[in-house]
């Protein structure tokens, strides 16, 4: 079995020979010894520049002259043409003629010659062409595209999927057909007919009028059916959780509906059991309310003494958090990175990676909770030391016998700080030194000095 190769044909390599003259500015290899390396390299850079410059000025001077020289040449060849047509019909053409035409063959020869020296020139600039990164290459197209939703986010600072704006109405409209559905329950439940009983009704209504025995008849057969009818109950539905509305929800109404969701998942110690339980109820966990909640309950934990129980609880907390993260970094819904987290996580390097961020969230509650006990310790010692001083403050000093609360000068401290100005009298019951110099500096210094030596003679005043 033999193969005729006559017949087929190979097809014309391409060339790259053309990328074979690439003149780089930056060439590492070709560095002078004595010039410093960047100012080398800009030194290349520009006289390429300049060089190019210089050719491309050359190659647009020889354009125009070939453009002018086949301009020529098409008015000589119109010319000739011309005399060699009226030649053929008049053979007594005079010298001055004939030289004229041998004129203009010699000018269109030499035009022709000078066309052809200037387009080998150009020849060879291009065949000596170096590329260079300016040159390689040229934009065709150019085109912006912006994308109208650009600035929007779709997720919250904390990472947690936003609900969309037609998903916000749909919620908004099942909660008022619940609504609706809960009051319509709610007036059957109290007492309006129903279309049996309604239908009863009219039936005893109509057999009154006839015979005694058909009203027995109908009697007896009344109560069998109202023996026998059973009680219709309609079945309840399962409830569906609406994510959007959960994320809608305030603080105080998700932790009064779903509290109980977070505190079992809270008390989760196995990772798989966590994730399991995450794809059933993401829907609730998986929102910043659910955040917000593991976060305080693993402070309360820690101030209350269960250190352990936090430690559990910010596990779960980071767990979340890191979902949270992961589903922004990548642009997808939070319940949709539920197991790729996961699935990260039974590679060693980053669970060790994930249990590091723990316990560093771990020591900043701990730290929180000293702090925040004494937040509460100094609180409570403020209002401890406020209730003390309006206890000491409810003395009555009118009760208080006149020899007993004479002031060391003899006078009634009662009667000197009503004759006071109002001024004074505020900042004595303030108690505020600062509102007492201002009043005092408000006054005429004898008026100031009066008042202040019945302040003292009565006690009001310490000297």
């Amino acid at each position: 079995f033999t193969v005729d190769n006559s017949n087929i044909k190979m097809s014309k390599p391409f060339d790259y020979s053309k990328w074979d003259n690439i003149e780089l500015s930056d060439d590492e290899d070709d560095v002078h010894p004595n010039i410093d390396r960047e100012s080398w390299f800009r030194m290349k850079h520009r006289s390429r520049v300049e060089r190019e410059d210089r050719e491309e000025a050359d190659k647009n001077k020889i354009n125009e002259e070939m453009a002018k020289a086949n301009l020529r040449i098409k008015e000589i060849s119109k010319i000739l043409s011309k005399a060699s047509s009226s030649a053929g019909g008049d053979d007594s053409d005079s010298d001055d003629d004939l030289e004229d035409i041998e004129g203009l063959q010699a000018e269109l020869k030499a035009l022709q010659s000078a066309n052809d020296a200037n387009q080998a020139k150009l020849d060879h600039y291009e065949k000596n062409k170096k590329w260079n990164v300016d040159n390689l290459c040229h934009v065709v197209e150019e085109r912006t595209i912006v994308n109208q939703n650009v600035g929007e986010s779709k997720f919250s600072d904390t990472g947690f999927a936003l609900p969309k704006e037609e998903e916000v109405v749909a919620a908004a409209a099942a909660t008022s057909a619940e609504e609706d559905k809960k009051k319509v329950e709610a007036n059957d439940e109290g007492g309006v007919p129903s279309k049996e009983l309604s239908a009863a009704t009219i039936a005893d209504k109509t057999n009154t009028t006839t015979k005694s025995s058909s009203a027995a008849v109908k009697e007896s057969t009344t109560t069998a059916i109202t023996k026998t009818t059973p009680k219709l109950v309609q079945p309840q539905p399962t409830e569906t959780i609406n994510s959007v509305a959960v994320s809608m929800m305030t603080y105080h109404d998700f932790t009064e509906k779903y509290a109980d969701v977070v505190e079992e998942f809270m008390a989760i110690e196995s990772l798989e059991r966590s994730k399991n339980f995450l794809l059933q109820k993401g829907d609730i966990l998986l929102q910043e309310n659910a955040s917000s909640y593991l976060l305080l309950a693993s402070l309360e934990d820690e101030m209350n003494g269960f250190h352990e129980k936090m430690k559990l609880v910010a596990r779960q907390s980071q767990i979340v958090s890191n979902i949270a993260e992961l589903a922004k970094s990548l642009q997808r819904h939070p319940g949709n990175v539920i197991v790729p987290f996961f699935t990260r996580m039974e590679d060693p390097q980053l669970y060790a990676g994930f249990m590091e961020g723990v316990h560093q969230f771990i020591k900043r509650i701990e730290v929180r909770a000293v702090q925040k006990k004494a937040e509460i310790e100094e609180e409570r010692a403020r209002e401890a030391r406020e209730k003390g001083a309006e206890a000491e403050d409810a003395v009555d000093i009118s009760e208080i016998p006149l020899e007993q609360r004479l002031g060391p000068g003899g006078l009634d401290p009662l009667e000197v700080f009503e004759s006071l100005p109002e001024s004074m009298q505020e900042a004595f019951e303030s108690r505020q030194k600062e509102k007492l110099e201002e009043a005092l500096r408000s006054m005429p210094v004898e008026q100031a000095e009066y008042h202040m030596k019945r302040c003292i003679d009565s006690g009001l005043w310490n000297a």
